[in-house]
């Protein structure tokens, strides 16, 4: 299997070879890996990227509704009878986009969507994941809790500390002076706003689970049920970005596969990736959505040249 320093001298050799320019190299290599890819499993690739693991602070990097113009792109003339490899790596990001992202996909593959991580898919991703008849990761994979934020602020968390406001005002009323200062920091209707955030979040997950990876299932309601109990754990989990991996995602009841069981289907998996990281790395592209065929919807920094002094 070609590891990282293999991809980058061969995105080297590529540039060397042809006397093109790197980012056209990149091109070449990442391209070359996709139509493996698909040769070895005959199913539609699609790689939904996003650049915030080299590029955490620009805007854009997370799941928006922009990101279905490179969907459609990437699905237009793609034989749909074959259904869909979702390689996936994002940070998460809007509900309502991922929301409509994945009726999308729905409307137009069925319920034949593998979706695939082969680093990390956290948050909305994570729904994106389990909106997929199974998901494929390797012992590196991570998905994420799923706990919707307004900004950094966890909706989840909200709720919890106004409740713990309520009971001890509840069993001290002295106490009410303590918590005005946080509680009066709220704006109005912002309690409403993060239960509704919560709630649209696990009836999300619940709804797919039970329409795809848990369909024919005679307990269905159940499995999911439970899914969504753990990954929607504020406590539990502890904070937004905790990392869960492949063996606590199958525990919790998730159809998870692991790349690890074929190791031709990893390495071709994981050529692909190291493609991508070295595309985002080293190119000013942010978010690549992409298919086997090349055809790519690609997001790039904007350079801004630094004014130049007049001379005298």
């Amino acid at each position: 299997m070609p590891n990282w320093n293999d991809i980058l001298s061969e995105n080297n050799a590529e540039t060397q070879k042809h006397l093109i320019a790197a980012q056209s190299a990149l091109d070449t290599v990442r391209h070359r890996y996709l139509a493996q890819l698909f040769g070895h499993t005959q199913r539609n690739v699609i790689a939904y990227y996003s650049g915030f693991l080299s590029k955490p602070n620009i805007e854009g990097i997370e799941i928006t509704d922009e990101d279905k113009n490179g969907l459609m792109a990437a699905i237009h003339k793609l034989d749909r009878k074959l259904g869909l490899d979702l390689l996936l790596h994002t940070p998460g990001g809007s509900m309502s986009a991922t929301e409509s992202i994945v009726d999308y996909l729905k409307s137009t593959f069925g319920k034949d969507i593998r979706a695939i991580v082969p680093q990390i898919a956290m948050s909305a991703g994570t729904m994106i994941a389990c909106a997929c008849k199974v998901i494929l990761m390797g012992r590196q994979s991570n998905l994420g809790p799923v706990d919707p934020q307004f900004g950094q602020i966890p909706a989840a968390g909200v709720l919890e500390e106004f409740q713990k406001a309520f009971e001890d005002i509840k069993g001290d009323p002295d106490k009410a002076r303590i918590w005005q200062f946080i509680i009066g920091q709220y704006p109005p209707s912002f309690l409403g706003q993060c239960q509704n955030a919560v709630d649209w979040g696990k009836d999300f997950v619940r709804s797919v689970l039970i329409d795809n990876m848990f369909d024919g299932k005679p307990n269905k309601e159940t499995l999911a049920a439970q899914v969504v109990e753990k990954l929607t754990d504020f406590s539990g989990n502890k904070a937004h970005n905790r990392h869960i991996h492949y063996h606590e995602c199958r525990s919790i009841g998730l159809k998870i596969e692991l790349l690890e069981e074929n190791q031709t289907f990893q390495d071709l998996v994981l050529s692909v990736h190291h493609s991508y990281m070295h595309a985002l790395g080293n190119t000013p592209a942010y978010k690549i959505i992409e298919n086997h065929n090349g055809v790519a919807f690609i997001k790039q920094q904007q350079m801004v040249l630094p004014a130049m002094a007049p001379r005298p």
